[in-house]
């Protein structure tokens, strides 16, 4: 009696177990409804990238990536950001130019490297740690990075203690002295790499017609420079009668690389039409400049926030400042952009040097330069302009 028991018990068992493992191996079956399913016969979607590229070129991308992990600060980064980005459109530019034909010299490559060379020095991607100019993320910690000067840190420290600035005129001052700065770190990088190209140039045996081509491009690289450090010497003596006398409340323009501008302008043998004009244009830039300062301080403050919501371990503060930090951070990069871009708006609908006229409304301030043909006396000046226009997308350090 007892082992039928025990004999109906383990039949039992087994069909139990026998169902369990019919169940089982449905499931899959079912799961991925079979060869004729439409899962089955669907194309497989491809395998989402885990981040988005920034840049279409690989070097830039990898230069974002090495920016990233030195963990250099919010308002750093979208600057970069915005240097890169322009930096890739003049590359994309030169590679169509190439195909062209029309860089025989090799003068528009060679900018291009100097321009790489200064970013790479500005924001301490060139391997050298005395270039790395902010290592702070605080508005208050901004005037104890130092000047690199002691002329400017004197002058600094006398604006300070004059009593002649308020607080939101020396903000604006200290700008300006941070501008010279990056002024000077910028003509350092090109002077030294001049200089290593002058010494290539000179151990390296060439045919006499490339000889000479290579002659004329150092030439102009010298003219360059030259015209960056008269730049350099005219920002040092404003910043000295600005810190002896502040700031004279019926100035034209606030900003120092729109004032940097204005200045050559008015040096030049221009008419009153043409200064007008100009005028305009520079107020605009003026504008967008201030805007994007105004967003810099912005994502410094939300990062701030962040950092304190993270430190906390408030969830729902997290969330909120992390959205409003990535808000921030694209508005702060789309006007970086725009602010160095500015220089190239309006080039397609520019008249041709020498076109009677002067339709300047609506054009970019690299279409005002272009104009310089109408005027030949001020050839100089408007080359200069060229420069300082170019050079001007140079973002002030972190504040």
């Amino acid at each position: 009696m007892a082992s039928r028991r025990v004999g109906s018990s383990l039949r039992a068992l087994a069909a139990l177990l026998l169902l369990l493992l019919f169940l089982l191996g449905l499931r899959p079956a079912a799961s991925h409804g079979g060869k004729y399913s439409r899962e089955k016969n669907q194309p497989e979607s491809p395998p989402k990238r885990e981040s988005q590229e920034e840049f279409r070129m690989e070097k830039l991308n990898q230069l974002w990536e090495k920016a990233r992990r030195l963990h250099l600060p919010p308002v750093r980064l979208a600057e970069l950001h915005a240097d890169l980005k322009m930096q890739e459109r003049d590359e994309l530019a030169w590679k169509k130019l190439k195909l062209e034909g029309l860089d025989e010299d090799g003068e528009k490559e060679a900018r291009l490297i100097r321009n790489l060379s200064v970013i790479l020095a500005k924001y301490g991607l060139d391997g050298k740690k005395d270039t790395r100019q902010v290592t702070s993320n605080s508005l208050s910690d901004t005037q104890e990075d130092g000047l690199d000067d002691p002329r400017l840190e004197k002058l600094w420290h006398k604006a300070k203690t004059s009593g002649k600035f308020s607080s939101e005129e020396l903000d604006k001052l200290w700008r300006e002295f941070l501008h010279h700065k990056e002024k000077v770190q910028e003509y350092n990088v090109l002077l030294d790499t001049l200089s290593r190209t002058e010494e290539i140039h000179e151990n390296v045996i060439s045919p006499s017609d490339l000889s000479d081509i290579k002659g004329d491009v150092l030439h102009s690289r010298h003219m360059e420079l030259k015209e960056r450090l008269h730049s350099i010497n005219q920002g040092l003596d404003r910043l000295r009668r600005l810190s002896h006398q502040g700031y004279d409340t019926e100035a034209e323009f606030e900003e120092p690389r729109v004032i940097d501008l204005w200045d050559l302008a008015q040096s030049a043998n221009l008419t009153e039409k043409e200064l007008q004009a100009l005028r305009e244009e520079l107020k605009h830039f003026e504008a967008k400049i201030e805007k994007h300062n105004h967003y810099q301080k912005q994502l410094e403050i939300a990062h701030e926030k962040l950092r304190h919501a993270e430190s906390v371990g408030d969830g729902e503060r997290v969330s909120r400042s992390r959205e409003k930090h990535a808000l921030l951070e694209g508005r702060t990069k789309e006007l970086g952009y725009t602010v160095r871009a500015v220089s190239g708006a309006g080039e397609a609908t520019a008249p041709s040097p020498g076109r009677q006229g002067f339709p300047w409304t609506g054009c970019g301030l690299h279409a005002v330069v272009s104009l310089s043909g109408l005027n030949p006396g001020a050839a100089g000046v408007w080359g200069a302009l060229r420069a300082s226009i170019e050079s001007s997308a140079a973002p002030r350090p972190q504040m």
